[in-house]
């Protein structure tokens, strides 16, 4: 019913900033809560943040709070992800989600392809 796609990832230096985007192409996007995830190689895949389908709930993981924002614009389907003060841990494969929120990925339906972010010293 929904279908994402990230855009945004690169490379970026460490203490830098980039802006992810998340893309719905369904008309029932608002409806939806939105989390982000991020998968580093080797590494089991682990919530990052997720915004509520009015975007009035925001919840982060504590390794990300104060760093990064979540944020939505309902009225063009993005859910987008402002990462500030990026460390070389944030290095990871980016996925956004919609489903009923939390951060428990069985609580996801709906997936996108991911896009990368590699913070280098």
């Amino acid at each position: 019913q929904v279908q994402l796609v990230e855009s945004g990832g690169g490379l970026v230096q460490a203490g830098g900033s980039l802006r992810l985007s998340c893309a719905g192409s369904g008309r029932t996007f608002s409806r939806y809560a939105i989390g982000w995830f991020r998968q580093a190689p080797g590494k089991e895949r682990e919530f990052v943040a997720s915004i509520s389908w009015n975007g009035g709930y925001t919840y982060y993981a504590n390794s990300v709070k104060g760093r990064f924002t979540i944020s939505r614009d309902n009225a063009k389907n993005t859910v987008y992800l402002q990462m500030n003060s990026l460390q070389l841990e944030d290095t990871a494969v980016y996925y956004c989600a919609a489903g009923a929120g939390g951060s428990f990925e069985s609580t996801y339906t709906y997936w996108g392809q991911g896009t990368q972010v590699t913070v280098s010293s």
